[in-house]
């Protein structure tokens, strides 16, 4: 009997640290420093080979990473600590598209390990970031590692990022390879920068099917799967699915997950007998490794002295004390995001979200850490020419945050929260006044849509503010689309945001209340007590 173990990674996002930076030191359950001393307590307790794979989103989303991408251009800094762990292979994530295809080549050629990637093809159709699998062997153990990521990342990105790119179906491009890959090891490993359109046990749609995430596609559809490692959907599983194991291990390095392999042996070579998938949580209690963190205390001090440098003055109450009550009623945080955006778009209506429920708002004082922790995404504006119809539907598809029971209580829609939660996906608007009503069916709840003191007409052309990620209709915001994009900001919002604030201090704001939601059945305005 031989033994292999498989440990992986996933949407770490730059946290190396167990920090989110919004105190300058935090001990929290992630982190690339405790999941590498982790790694090593597990690894040297076993007997037989182990693998190490990432499985992608490492390039972007702390303020550490935005640090490097800011400061440098180049991402040397971050792939140094990365190196650091003895990974034998990785998976592009779509976030790696975020800071634009040079910096992720750049990446990629200064990694230690390989990349693998069998669904992004160049212009000759040809796997364009890395070989579509890499084989290993371990201890005698042939193993095939096929690398995919999700296809939707032309619905996030600007086509500069991906410019000579195509991406295809993980399903299409796993059962083209998996094939001659199989002829050639004792076991196939799929790692998929992606996750699950449907519940793992009930198979119940569990959000649109539009091809993001087709791992229950890839368990259905392909065969010879032995092991499939997914990420994306930020979520943790652990568990064997029509006899296949999988393993999600959460983001920014909460879990590792494990699967251990045992096969037998005769004369015919060897047998997977059975597989055993396991997460290994992060907890504030494990410890870090010492030696990286000797090696990222450097970058880690440069990051918090960047975090701490002054910006100016807001003057009103942009702290948020409950981020759900604020997307309901409206908060001047919001108000504020949307007046950064109207003044650098040039236009007078804009739209923004709160990204997180753990999002705190502005103090008085802003500083580079307010506003890196406040506004977590690469994002620039962009401003959309929208007909009136195509603004409503966005603000139909934004009602759908919300479901009420028939005694009118308000709770956010389930599938707003699950595979993970979308609060992202719920816009606020300023410029327009507007009303949703929750007595009405999906499709027909805002009952009320002004701009200046006048209704909007469904053809009436008007120029919008938002986000590049929801300008090209991330989000599944369809009447968004990159060729309404009339004009951008390619500085970034959070360089926008500090500049604003720099410029007009002390700023101004208030909350405008310029929409509400309501229950016109039961004469109800939302939050009720």
């Amino acid at each position: 009997m031989k033994t292999l173990t498989i440990f992986e990674t996933s949407d770490v996002h730059g946290y190396i640290y167990p920090s989110n930076y919004q105190q300058k030191e935090e001990n929290q359950p992630f982190g690339l420093l405790k999941i590498a001393q982790l790694y090593q307590q597990e690894v040297a307790a076993l007997d037989g080979p182990s693998l190490l794979i990432d499985n992608g989103d490492i390039l972007q989303g702390s303020p550490l990473s935005y640090y490097v991408k800011k400061e440098h251009d180049v991402p040397d800094e971050l792939i140094r600590l990365y190196n650091e762990l003895p990974y034998d292979v990785g998976v592009v994530g779509n976030h790696e598209f975020n800071y634009g295809l040079p910096y992720l080549k750049r990446a990629i050629e200064q990694l230690n390990h390989p990349i693998v990637s069998a669904n992004i093809l160049d212009e000759t159709g040809s796997p364009a970031l890395g070989k579509p699998y890499e084989i290993i062997e371990k201890d005698g153990i042939r193993c095939g590692i096929l690398g995919l990521t999700t296809q939707h990342i032309p619905h996030w990105e600007h086509p500069s990022h991906y410019e000579g790119l195509t991406f295809k179906s993980a399903v299409e491009m796993a059962k083209h390879f998996i094939p001659e890959l199989r002829a050639q090891v004792d076991v196939v490993i799929v790692s998929y920068h992606g996750g699950f359109e449907k519940g793992l046990d009930t198979r119940e749609e569990t959000e649109v099917q539009n091809g993001e995430n087709e791992g229950i596609r890839l368990l259905e559809e392909v065969a010879d799967i032995d092991v499939l490692l997914a990420g994306h959907q930020h979520n943790h599983y652990a568990q064997v699915v029509d006899g296949t194991p999988i393993v999600m291990p959460g983001h920014k390095g909460s879990y590792l997950g494990k699967v251990t392999l045992h096969f037998s042996e005769s004369e015919t070579g060897l047998h997977l007998e059975d597989a055993i998938p396991e997460l290994l949580p992060v907890e504030e209690t494990t410890p870090i490794d010492n030696a990286l963190q000797s090696k990222a205390e450097p970058l880690h001090q440069a990051v918090n002295e960047w975090l701490d440098q002054p910006i100016g003055r807001v003057e009103g109450n942009l702290l948020i004390e409950d981020a759900h009550e604020a997307r309901l009623t409206g908060h001047a945080y919001v108000d504020f995001i949307n007046q950064v955006q109207m003044a650098y778009g040039q236009v007078d209506i804009s739209g923004t979200s709160i990204f997180r429920d753990d999002v705190l708002g502005l103090a008085e004082e802003v500083t580079t850490r307010d506003i890196v922790t406040n506004y977590i995404y690469p994002n620039t504006i962009a401003v959309a020419e929208l007909t009136g119809a195509e603004l409503k539907a966005a603000l139909e598809q934004s009602a759908e945050y919300y479901v009420v029971d028939d005694a009118g209580q308000l709770s956010i829609n389930p599938a707003w929260c699950d595979p993970k939660p979308k609060p992202y996906n719920y816009d606020m608007y300023a410029g327009v006044q507007y009303t949703i009503d929750m007595a009405q069916p999906v499709g027909d709840r805002i009952t009320t849509l002004h701009y200046q003191g006048e209704p909007i007409r469904p053809d009436q052309r008007l120029e919008v503010a938002v986000n590049l990620y929801r300008a090209v209709g991330g989000g599944d915001y369809t009447m968004f689309s990159a060729d309404k994009i009339v004009r951008e900001v390619t500085v970034p919002m959070t360089e926008l945001i500090a500049d604003y604030i720099a410029e007009h201090t002390p700023v101004q704001v208030t909350v405008t209340s310029n929409f509400q939601v309501i229950h016109s059945e039961l004469d109800r305005i939302y939050p009720t007590q």
